[in-house]
């Protein structure tokens, strides 16, 4: 009975009627279509537009990148000594809301921030003012010791409880010997960017590229991370020989130092390929820190007056006055070379067949020019009286020269200014340099080659020239006629030592040919052992060169600036140096031997360094009785009003406050004391100073 209840129980089973059978059905084929159309449409979009919607949802996902910054090339000397190099550092970066998220770590955090960095609680406080912030820069540029030993704390038990604090890299430049060669290499800015010398011309060489590291989640949520590595600049090997460019420096200072002048100049070439060994001007800056204003002391006649200026002057004002301490002399401003252009003169006649080394010329003190007598200096002595070729050279025969370039014609003279480069750029690897348009203004033509001037140019009077064209046109005369441009960078390497590209030397012309070169060699020698060069001998040595002395604009006013451009050997030169020494401290500066005093020094330390050997066994050094070259007026009576080439549009003609980067009007400087700042004539402003030490010059 039980067992047949149970089966009636089970046939109650209910069952769906065909109608509801039906609708169940057609619900369900409903839902598969709308769920294939579903799939359709995702497969579509994914197909369509897949890419799009990836990177959509890769930048809303948590992301990070930093910079991996690039190692700006090192610049070497000659040798592979470093020059300028860079070195890492580190910013120190706060993460406030982190450090201040535990009271624990908050405490111990502080307290190495006050132990390690030296911190006070106020920069602190500073820099956690925000709480919700999680980048703050505390500290820049941090040596790589600092950072280690922090590191070295937090890898302690108690250390690892510090929270918020990490380091950017960064790289920062260094120069080890400070302001050995700082006019050649120049310095960097924010940025590294270059400014002057090296720095500046190769600065896209010198640079990178920065690389990036990011990290992000992926679309499995897990961390990914991509590096593009930084891409470092190239190195550079140049022609500057750091251990020339020491010797160079010291003989000048020691001169500053004990004599003193308004600036010492001197250029170091190799004569054979016009490379720059040294390059020196005797008002220097630290190129670590080039903004320094003790580099400007100088421009200032006492510590009350430069105190003032430090106190008042404005920004612009500043940098004017750093301007004038990082400007290169010997490559930015002209002047007028006096008896060092009678070099040119001479060789262009040889190369003409216009004179020989036979010819003899009579000197009576002067030459009757136009409507001016113009004076030899030997003029108060009656004149040299006959002397030869090399005579005329050795004893800086003024009246000799113009007899010369009277021969010579406006055509020839101005054909082998040319040819030695005068009146166009050198085009030396170091900016600020005039152009080929500035520099053509500062020099007679044939067109304006007349008379008078011809015979004044012909010793280097009116005719303006950098100490940079003077060395390279040199080089040319003594080498056997070749013309080259002067270069510093030889050439560049990458970071691993590969040689990317060698600067070879460039021969842009003949000027003369071997046979000139070798008689002029011959000559210049004479000059030092016994004509007014004698005072830049060296025991042992057989050099050449050649004097200058030049009266500065306005004339009569007693300053002066002498120069003196020697060589050795004479029988295969290695070496040319050149020394300008502008207004020496001395009381007749007209009959000072001061740069071929310093000449002699520097080749003392230079010549054993360079391996040049001794040859003049039999040459007497007593120059006790050697003579200067002793400065006398050009002109007997009044001088022409305007005796410079280019006179209006001159720069080294004008004031400063005419444009120009001539001597400021003392008369302008005299005044009751001023707080304008703005006006260079202040009284804040050293009367004795120009800007670029461009004045013109006269040779007497």
């Amino acid at each position: 009975m039980a067992n047949r209840r149970r089966k009636k129980k089970q046939n109650k089973v209910k069952k769906f009627s065909a109608i509801m059978q039906a609708k169940m059905n057609l619900c369900t084929i409903a839902f598969l279509g709308l769920f294939a159309l579903l799939v359709g449409r995702i497969l579509w979009i994914n197909l369509k537009d897949g890419k799009k919607y990836e990177q959509r949802v890769l930048t809303q996902q948590s992301y990070s990148s930093s910079i991996i910054p690039y190692r700006r090339g090192d610049i070497l000397d000659s040798n592979g000594t470093t020059l300028a190099t860079t070195e890492k550092v580190y910013n120190m970066i706060l993460e406030p809301k982190n450090i201040l998220e535990k009271e624990t770590n908050r405490d111990i955090t502080v307290r190495a921030l006050k132990d390690y960095f030296a911190m006070t609680q106020e920069e602190i406080d500073d820099a956690l003012s925000n709480p919700d912030s999680f980048y703050y820069v505390a500290r820049k540029k941090l040596n790589y010791e600092t950072v280690k030993k922090f590191k070295d704390y937090r890898s302690t038990d108690e250390g690892s409880k510090i929270r918020g604090v990490y380091f950017e890299e960064e790289y920062k430049r260094i120069y080890p010997n400070d302001n050995l060669a700082c006019h050649l290499l120049g310095f960097t800015v924010s940025g590294n960017v270059g400014m002057y010398g090296v720095e500046e011309n190769y600065n896209d060489l010198l640079n990178g590229s920065n690389g990036r590291q990011y990290t992000y989640l992926n679309n499995d949520y897990g961390l990914t991370e991509t590096v593009e590595p930084a891409v470092n600049g190239y190195n550079l090997v140049t022609s500057i020989d750091a251990n020339v460019q020491k010797i160079v420096q010291e003989k000048v200072d020691e001169y500053m130092e004990k004599e003193g002048a308004k600036n010492v100049s001197v250029l170091v070439m190799n004569p054979k390929n016009c490379n720059v060994m040294a390059l020196y001007n005797s008002h220097t800056f630290n190129p670590n820190d080039a903004y320094d204003l003790d580099s400007i002391r100088y421009q200032f006649s006492s510590d009350e007056e430069f105190n003032k200026f430090k106190d008042k002057a404005t920004d612009e004002e500043t940098v004017d006055a750093l301007n004038k301490v990082w400007r290169n002399f010997v490559i930015c401003d002209a002047f007028e070379p006096g008896s060092t252009y009678k070099t040119f003169t001479i060789s262009g006649a040889l190369q003409e067949g216009i004179v020989t080394d036979k010819d003899t010329f009579f000197c009576d003190g002067g030459e009757k020019v136009d409507k001016y007598f113009i004076q030899c200096h030997s003029y108060y002595a009656g004149g040299h009286g006959t002397v030869s070729l090399s005579g005329a050279l050795e004893n800086s025969c003024n009246d000799a020269l113009m007899q010369i370039a009277a021969r010579e014609g406006a055509s020839n003279f101005d054909k082998y200014q040319v040819l030695f480069g005068f009146g166009q750029s050198t085009n030396i690897d170091i900016p600020g340099e005039p152009d080929n348009d500035s520099f053509s203004t500062v020099v007679y033509h044939e067109d304006t080659l007349n008379e008078t001037e011809l015979a004044t140019s012909s010793f280097g009077q009116g005719v303006c020239a950098s100490m940079m064209q003077i060395g390279t046109a040199f080089c040319s005369v003594i080498n056997g006629g070749n013309f080259y441009e002067p270069s510093v960078v030889q050439k560049v390497v990458d970071d691993k030592g590969n040689v990317i590209d060698t600067l070879d030397s460039v021969l842009v012309r003949k000027t003369v040919s071997e046979e000139v070169s070798e008689i002029m060699r011959e000559e210049l020698f004479q000059v030092v052992e016994q004509g007014t060069g004698r005072k830049a001998a060296v025991e042992g040595y057989k050099i050449g060169g050649k004097t200058g002395t030049a009266e500065k604009l306005p004339r009569n006013n007693g300053k002066y600036i002498i120069s003196f451009i020697g060589f050795a050997p004479v029988e295969e030169p290695q070496v040319v140096i050149y020394v300008v020494v502008d207004e020496p401290h001395t009381e007749d500066q007209s009959s000072s031997a001061a740069s071929s005093f310093i000449f002699a020094e520097i080749a003392k330390g230079l010549f054993p360094y360079l391996n040049i050997y001794k040859s003049n066994d039999n040459f007497d050094l007593d120059n006790s009785d050697a003579e200067d070259e002793m400065a006398t007026p050009i002109y007997e009576g009044e001088a022409p009003e305007n005796d410079v080439a280019g006179w209006e549009d001159n720069p080294y003609t004008k004031t400063q406050e005419e444009g120009g980067y001539g001597e400021i009007d003392e008369a302008e400087t005299s005044g009751e004391e001023s707080s304008d700042y703005h006006d260079e004539s202040s009284d804040y402003y050293d009367d004795s100073y120009d800007d670029s030490y461009d004045d013109s010059y006269t040779e007497e």
